[in-house]
């Protein structure tokens, strides 16, 4: 009896996507596979059929199916071409009707205590990539990335002699990239740490989110900046801290704003986010002055420091904190790329023993594969090499973003004074940079509103935050000028 053929139009290509051909076809049939559309026995279309179809070449084709035989989902056939394997060792999907929805909302509420989808966040559109003028910030531009450096650490990494640090379950960090951290990243920032200080966290984001849950195991009061990163105030206020906000101004934040009985300060005194100011010394030492007299401890988060090419960035807080007193956030996603999730939490020992305690729980740790594959790259000087290529190419974006504004009606509100890798802008009073966002992106310009950094019903609504990391420097001019014409 002949073996039934599947039809070639059965199988789809994503033109759109960057990702290799060969790969789409292997996923495709696997799919097809697995979900019992194409059953034991079932004879493959040909490849020159299917590359037909597909609008590929005969080569890719066949290159796909014969590693799929080594994977053993595909059996070569004398002068049949390809089969589905005929085997037990294929798990296949079941296939059957969708189950009947089922509406509990109510159930959950009451389980729920909070709506998080609701939170105000900075939200980009998920095709900014596509658009023409992406300021877009905390985004890499992969043209200056050093992808064949990366690829060669990613090889090193995997290699035999590092396969128990990835095969390993205990809580522990990748020693290479602590050492790095400890002789290089601190001291570049004017700090002093032993290994036992230092914790390997899911990028800086997680190290404040830890310090967090170990603060608010008892009742706490706190403080942040307004503006300010909008998932630090609402991480304090979901694990239950008593949040009270201080307007900072064109030197961050006024340490003698901070309420009486406050327990816990989270700043950012390098590099304000959003709007860049830099917080002098006289009010670092104030800062952490109020701090030994009234017993609170602070937590900084140290962002962007690397991308200094006006000026050297001040010391960290923590670098002039005599008293233990500070907890230091760092990350290596903004200066690498931000889907590395990696970074770090600096404090007292006893503090930092309790941290890796409470990730152990969370987490384990972070991936050993890239703990390591970023030790390498940052201890065979690849960082480095990137971080001055950075350097050289955002002072080019900055220098053409900061003249373009100077022909409109927008105004630089704010900046980092070393360089960084956004503006701060204020567009004429009254409007509303939440609707101009979204007008804009009919002209394929991406802009950050800045509401989601302000606190309460009533904050400005005339603020945006310009980043320039990810938008190629020749189209910046033209996009400037989309957005004044919006204005």
């Amino acid at each position: 009896m002949a073996k039934p053929r599947i039809a070639a139009e059965v199988f789809f290509l994503d033109r759109a996507s960057k990702r290799p051909l060969q790969t789409q076809i292997r996923e495709a049939v696997v799919a097809s596979i697995l979900s019992k559309r194409a059953m034991p026995g079932s004879l493959m279309p040909s490849s020159r059929k299917l590359a037909h179809h597909l609008g590929v070449a005969r080569m890719t084709v066949t290159l796909a199916f014969q590693e799929l035989v080594d994977q053993g989902y595909l059996e070569a056939r004398s002068r049949s071409g390809y089969s589905v394997a005929d085997t037990d060792a294929i798990p296949r999907l079941p296939v059957g009707d969708a189950t009947a929805h089922i509406e509990n909302s109510t159930l959950w509420q009451k389980v729920l205590s909070e709506n998080l989808r609701t939170r105000r966040r900075v939200i980009k559109p998920k095709d900014w990539r596509n658009m023409p003028y992406p300021f877009v910030f905390g985004e890499m531009d992969g043209k200056i990335f050093r992808h064949t450096a990366w690829r060669e650490c990613v090889r090193q990494a995997i290699g035999t002699r590092d396969f128990d640090l990835m095969a390993s379950n205990e809580a522990t960090d990748d020693p290479l990239l602590v050492d790095y951290i400890l002789s290089r990243m601190l001291p570049r920032r004017g700090i002093t740490a032993k290994k036992e200080q230092v914790l390997i966290t899911v990028g800086a984001q997680n190290a404040i989110w830890l310090a967090i849950e170990l603060l608010t195991r008892a009742p706490l009061k706190a403080v942040c900046e307004d503006p300010c990163y909008p998932d630090t105030r609402q991480a304090l206020s979901w694990c239950g801290a008593d949040v009270t906000t201080v307007e900072v101004d064109q030197e961050g934040l006024p340490p003698d704003n901070i309420p009486m009985g406050v327990q816990a300060v989270f700043v950012t005194p390098s590099h304000h986010a959003p709007t860049g100011a830099t917080m002098p010394l006289a009010r670092r030492e104030r800062l952490l002055e109020l701090a030994q007299a009234r017993d609170f401890i602070i937590v900084e988060d140290d962002y962007e420091f690397e991308m200094s090419f006006i000026e050297p960035p001040s010391p960290a807080l923590k670098a002039i904190d005599k008293n233990q007193r500070v907890l230091y956030a760092g990350s290596f996603s903004k200066a690498l790329f931000p889907g590395l999730r990696l970074g770090y939490l600096v404090g007292p020992e006893q503090v930092i023993a309790e941290a890796r305690e409470l990730r152990s729980m969370m987490l384990r740790h972070p991936p050993g594969h890239l703990q390591r594959t970023a030790a390498y790259f940052l201890a065979q000087g690849y960082y480095d090499l990137l971080i001055r290529d950075m350097r050289r190419e955002f002072a080019k974006r900055r220098k053409a973003v900061v003249e373009a504004l100077a022909r409109t009606d927008l105004e630089v509100a704010g900046s980092a004074q070393f360089g960084g890798t956004s503006l701060w802008v204020k567009a004429p009073d009254g409007t509303d940079t939440q609707t101009l966002a979204q007008d804009l992106l009919a002209d394929g310009v991406v802009i950050e509103p800045g509401a989601p950094f302000f606190q309460g019903d009533n904050q400005p609504s005339e603020y945006f935050r310009l980043g320039y990391s990810s938008i190629p420097l020749e189209k910046i001019a033209k996009g400037v000028q989309l957005i004044a014409q919006r204005v």
